[in-house]
């Protein structure tokens, strides 16, 4: 197998590569990144000791694909994956735009000029941030859950599934990503294109570059290590808001299997994330921090974020019916990884740019 990962110097990107280099030893896996993200030098230099192609090179430059080798599959990591992005002055809309579209549109000309198959890495922010800011909520041990036993159409308390609501504002990543999926299912459709679609909660493990703005476990954990300043923000400034979690070298069992399935019945879009087991709240996560390195002072601000919602946990039991997946790397030993991690690499959030 012959596989290409964009994105290759992120945190997901290059997991995946060196997770499929330990399980499938015997694959030509090479890459592209642009190396634009703070920090993605580091991870180049790691994954070419593996023998694993890194090409510099930028999506948005279709002229930058033609050099690409001949593949069987393409798995597409690469994204400004801030909520934020194009609204917070570190990057402009047409640039978000440009990053997360118009890069996914050169990709699938390439993989229908080549003939190869296309996986892309989308996101849960896909979803309606109305319908999920909606959803009846009560607080239990310093977490908001469901409220109830009667839910919205898409709801359940395993979490938000594949027909929850994606009508706008989604936010602009949200919307590029779901353009992105919309895109490549008419390019499977149209012109044969292999096409697998991953929803994918909060990614987290070590080596993610951690921010406010995305990598959150990260940033946390090495902001509560190093006593840098952290604040609740929003909903009422208590820290109840919840996120899911899933380590990226849990994907790639699933995306294996995808890439030996050119044209299955399965659906071509499913939700692959860490599920309400794997889910903490941001006052949980303090609490597991405090008891990891002792009590630092977290700040309140009651005043929300425009994107931010109080509860965002992805339902993932049509990829484990359709592709037999499940989570591998529970919460606990997420959070270890990314405490030892950052207690090895103190310049962590320096690189990061946080």
């Amino acid at each position: 197998m012959k596989l290409l990962i964009t994105g290759i110097c992120g945190f997901a990107g290059s997991t995946l590569a060196r997770t499929f280099r330990e399980h499938f030893p015997d694959w030509t896996i090479s890459g592209v990144d642009n190396l634009s993200r703070p920090g993605s030098e580091i991870n180049r230099s790691r994954l070419q000791a593996l023998s694993v192609g890194v090409i510099h090179g930028d999506l948005r430059n279709a002229c930058d694909l033609e050099t690409l080798p001949d593949v069987d599959w393409i798995v597409d990591a690469a994204a400004n994956p801030s909520i934020l992005a194009g609204l917070n002055g570190k990057s402009g809309s047409r640039q978000v735009i440009e990053n997360n579209l118009y890069g996914t549109v050169n990709l699938l000309e390439h993989c229908r000029k080549r003939r190869c198959g296309f996986i892309l890495l989308s996101t849960s922010r896909v979803y309606s941030i109305h319908a999920l800011s909606s959803l009846p909520l009560r607080v239990h041990k310093e977490a908001f859950c469901l409220a109830g036993d009667r839910f919205p159409a898409g709801v359940s308390p395993e979490g938000i599934d594949e027909s929850f609501p994606m009508t706008a504002p989604v936010s602009l990543y949200g919307s590029t990503k779901l353009a992105s999926e919309n895109l490549a299912l008419e390019y499977h459709s149209v012109f044969s294109v292999p096409v697998w679609i991953n929803r994918c909660g909060t990614l987290a493990g070590a080596g993610q570059f951690g921010r406010p703005d995305q990598g959150i476990f990260s940033f946390w954990i090495n902001s509560y290590l190093r006593r840098r300043p952290l604040c609740y923000t929003g909903f009422d400034g208590k820290g109840f808001q919840v996120r899911d979690c899933l380590h990226p070298r849990d994907l790639v069992r699933l995306l294996a299997r995808q890439m030996q399935t050119l044209n299955g019945s399965q659906s071509k879009c499913v939700n692959v994330a860490g599920g309400w087991p794997n889910s903490m709240s941001l006052a949980q996560l303090s609490h597991w921090c405090s008891a990891r390195f002792g009590h630092h002072h977290v700040a309140s601000e009651s005043v929300s974020h425009r994107f931010d919602v109080p509860w965002l946990i992805l339902d993932s039991r049509r990829a484990a019916e359709q592709w037999s997946w499940k989570v591998e790397t529970p919460i606990s030993l997420i959070l270890e990884e990314i405490a030892a991690h950052a207690e090895a690499h103190p310049e962590w959030l320096q690189l990061s740019g946080a």
